[in-house]
């Protein structure tokens, strides 16, 4: 038994997002507190990293606790910090709420606001490099007007600082802004090639979770060759704290980036299970950017074709039959046939011209379906199906296209359970049936372009006459007495037999059986 896959989350991969249903309000607060907080907290932790770089970790001179240099970290810092982080946050924030004004709004959105529905994370990352290129440029600039051999020591610290920052934020913010994705992607992808896929995404982690660190380690272990002024205790202190941000921020990055990866894959898996378990009306939430939201997107038509396969294979078996289609959906059918022994019965409705002519359509044709419902239902039950339906007339097949060990006595059984339900469920109709045996062709017939599952033979026309017959009958159902003495599943003490009459159009004799009350 196979393994059931461990359910996703969420819909959206996490419970901090939602669900697509929610109120437009609901959904419009929800995000701009998750980018409020999740730029707020990336930045925080980018000047912590600076702060630590900067004070104990990269060598080089001081420029945290010299007189001269109060200005810029007590004035310069502190007030492009305030500017960055109005810009940053709340007009950054306020700004992708705006652009995302028609998910708030509930209303389907333009090719225009899709694009820049899905673009929102690269642009407010693009938003956050810029800032920290400015403040690069401007606390570079102040403490190198200063000393200018801080340049290289400040300039490498903001550097690594903003890089990690920018990673996070752009993972963080691709997280907060799913929903607002989910609600784009509805309206299919308009765009033609993707800002980052998922080897994009995995390289970016790598990148600045393991590359850019152990790329500043080389740094700092070259411009101590170069100066030749670093002691040992600085170099060692250097390379323990790299190292540790390596361990920390890179593990967190591998860890947002495989969250990103596995959520869609994790919904996938979870639908997947509900279509073995039959339910084929289950969609996923499309939600991801990548070649993941194609595989989404991929399950959902999938599912879908699968609904549709089911429903015309469903209408499929309502008129031909199950077994016939189950059979046809087996094998390719081909025109022909093959000899089978088979049983069957012709029912018809007593008096259906009068009963047309005397009541109105609608009411006629209530009473057919009412009529066919209970001949349906015991042919089925009696695992025979019914071939055809002849206006207010049914020709039911025992033995074909699967194989009975009594087709027989099904027919029989069938017949005289379908006379007793008409008499209590559809008293204001009277049906006749004749039943027969014998060899006869079943196969499809027809052309190439159409054809249909029958069965042609000496039974049939003998099942016809013979229903003919029982319209005039006590009891209205007459059966060949070959069928009754073939039949080994029955009690042939049940049944009366009768005189040998020659029906209309057959030259062999047939002898008569006929239910006993």
């Amino acid at each position: 038994m196979p393994q059931k896959p461990r359910r996703s989350i969420a819909p959206l991969g996490s419970p901090l997002l939602g669900h697509t249903d929610e109120s437009p309000r609901r959904r419009r607060i929800r995000v701009q507190v998750l980018l409020t907080v999740f730029l707020l907290g990336a930045n925080a932790i980018g000047a912590v990293i600076v702060g630590a770089l900067i004070s104990v970790v990269v060598p080089g001179p001081n420029v945290v606790t010299p007189r001269e240099y109060w200005w810029v970290n007590f004035i310069l810092i502190p007030t492009y910090l305030l500017v960055a982080f109005l810009i940053g946050v709340f007009w950054g924030t306020k700004r992708t709420v705006k652009g995302l004004r028609w998910a708030i709004e509930d209303r389907p959105p333009t090719p225009k606001e899709q694009r820049r529905t899905l673009a929102m994370p690269w642009r407010l990352t693009r938003l956050q490099i810029g800032l920290w290129i400015v403040g690069l440029i401007l606390v570079t600039t102040a403490d190198g007007i200063i000393d200018p051999n801080s340049i290289p020591k400040v300039a490498f610290t903001i550097a690594f600082g903003g890089a990690t920052v920018c990673a996070f934020s752009y993972l963080l913010t691709e997280f907060a802004l799913r929903p607002a994705a989910a609600r784009a992607l509805e309206y299919g992808d308009p765009r033609r090639i993707r800002i980052a896929g998922v080897m994009g995404r995995s390289i970016l982690t790598w990148l600045l979770g393991t590359g850019v660190p152990v790329a500043g380690l080389m740094v700092i272990a070259i411009a101590s060759f170069i100066r030749n002024d670093t002691t040992a205790t600085q170099f060692a202190v250097a390379i323990l704290a790299l190292g540790g941000i390596t361990l920390v921020f890179g593990f967190a990055l591998s860890l947002l980036g495989g969250l990103a990866t596995t959520a869609p894959i994790d919904n996938v898996r979870a639908a997947m299970a509900e279509v073995e378990r039959g339910d084929l009306d289950v969609r996923v939430e499309v939600y991801d950017g990548t070649e993941l939201g194609e595989l989404q997107s991929g399950f959902n038509r999938m599912a879908e074709g699968l609904s549709e396969r089911d429903r015309i294979r469903d209408l499929f078996g309502r008129h031909v039959g199950m077994e016939v289609a189950e059979a046809a959906l087996a094998k390719n059918p081909e025109l022909g046939g093959e000899e089978r022994d088979v049983a069957v019965f012709f029912i018809d409705l007593v008096g259906s011209t009068e009963l047309a002519a005397s009541q109105p359509p609608k009411q006629v044709v209530d009473l057919l379906n009412r009529f066919f419902a209970v001949v349906v239902e015991e042919v089925d039950r009696h695992r025979g199906f019914v071939n055809k339906f002849e206006g207010d007339a049914a020709l039911a097949v025992f033995g074909a296209p699967g194989a009975l060990d009594d087709h027989c006595g099904a027919a029989l059984r069938s017949a005289r359970a379908i006379m007793d339900r008409l008499d209590r469920e559809v008293p204001d109709c009277t049906a006749a049936i004749g039943i027969a045996s014998g060899r006869a062709v079943a196969g499809n017939i027809g052309a190439k372009e159409r054809f249909e599952y029958t069965v042609i033979g000496d039974p049939v026309n003998e099942a016809a006459r013979l229903s003919e017959l029982a319209k005039s009958a006590d009891g209205r159902l007459v059966a060949s007495a070959r069928t009754v003495e073939h039949a080994t599943s029955i009690d042939g003490d049940d049944w009366s037999f009768g005189e040998s009459v020659t029906l209309r159009g057959r030259a062999e004799e047939t002898r008569l059986a006929t239910p006993r009350t």
